[in-house]
């Protein structure tokens, strides 16, 4: 029986290059399967290392000291205490863990592209203004706190530093994880230390529209929250730092939301929220992990370009006035809404679309 099996199936194939043909295939097919498995892999651990390790390695810690094997804990403790203000002087990055494989995995679940449109001085300084947040800053992180999308390569000699909550660094192990990608506090010591104490160089990328922005994002809308953040700006001139606007194209369309009115009770929880632990809880929901039409915690595979902005020159300001404040971030809105308009139809967008900015 197995030899009569065995000859149906080469009967079935042919000879020769009919069945190095269906090897070839069949090679492929497996191949393919196993990178979207891997890419799958790759986003699903992003995702929770963003909503839970801060919580869980915190909770494991405590119980790790509860156990024989308490002097672990301790000494981590103790070193964590010794090292507190890292953070805060620009971290502690690896090169090793941003090129690490699962991060171009990861660029190709969606996939994600960086698109760069003019060079950058390595004796200047930057703040890059990232625009929109969406839910999880998904096209912020994969260009510029890995290497899986060339960024330094694009821009040779400049070190990106994704800014974001403060109280991540307040979490043990997640802290070091973050750091290690580039990641700093989105706080003032954090940002002066940067641009004042660390040479030149360097970008911060801050999400100016932060957690009130992610509120709103919901697929096939394209509305920054700006008007009334100005602090960047004010950052900007206190160090004469250049401002580089930088729009991603798709970054709301991974995942749908829940968005609640104006005046409704769940908008008052999440302002609340956000007023006080500095983050607003989003109601969300994205593809499942074995099917892309059920829900779940994995975001859908739609394409994120972000295109990076030519940088409007700053000067240096030690004590800039409100109507320098103002002058130079009407210049920045406007360089955002040029940018929008210039590349929208490239990625999608109708020409009518317009660029809402609330």
């Amino acid at each position: 029986c197995k030899c009569n099996f065995i000859s149906f199936i080469f009967l079935s194939l042919g000879t020769g290059s009919n069945i190095l043909s269906a090897l070839q295939d069949l090679f492929w097919l497996l191949k393919s399967k196993a990178e979207k498995q891997l890419q799958i892999i790759s986003v699903l651990q992003w995702v929770l290392t963003f909503l839970i390790m801060g919580i869980a390695c915190t909770l494991i810690l405590m119980y790790i000291l509860c156990t024989d094997c308490w002097a672990i804990a301790a000494l981590y403790l103790a070193w964590l205490v010794f090292d507190w203000n890292t953070p805060k002087k620009g971290g502690r990055r690896s090169q090793w863990v941003r090129n690490w494989a699962i991060w171009r995995y990861f660029r190709d679940y969606f996939p994600i592209r960086l698109v760069k449109t003019h060079n950058l001085l390595t004796t200047r300084n930057y703040i890059f203004g990232y625009h929109p947040h969406g839910i999880m800053g998904l096209g912020a992180f994969c260009n510029f706190s890995t290497e899986a999308t060339g960024v330094g390569q694009k821009f040779p000699g400049i070190r990106p530093y994704l800014a974001t909550l403060a109280g991540n660094f307040r979490m043990p192990i997640l802290r070091d994880y973050l750091m290690s990608g580039g990641i700093c506090p989105v706080n003032r010591d954090s940002i002066d230390y940067i641009l004042s104490k660390n040479g030149s160089g360097n970008a911060i990328i801050i999400v100016v529209g932060g957690a009130a922005e992610s509120l709103n994002c919901t697929p096939g809308k394209n509305s920054v929250t700006l008007k009334n953040r100005k602090g960047f700006v004010k950052l900007a001139l206190r160090h004469g730092a250049d401002l580089v606007p930088v729009y991603s194209f798709g970054e709301n369309e991974v995942y749908k939301q829940v968005i609640f009115e104006e005046g409704s009770w769940g908008r008052w929880v999440q302002k609340k929220f956000q007023k006080h632990i500095g983050f607003a809880p989003c109601i969300f929901h994205g593809r499942g992990l074995f099917s892309s039409s059920s829900w779940g915690l994995l975001p859908y595979s739609k394409p994120i370009t972000t295109v990076v902005g030519e940088p409007i020159t700053i000067p240096k300001i030690d004590n800039p006035s409100q109507k320098d404040v103002d002058f130079y971030h009407s210049i920045y809105v406007d360089s955002l809404i040029k940018l929008f308009d210039k590349y929208k139809s490239k990625f999608g967008l109708p020409e009518t679309e317009v660029l809402e900015v609330n």
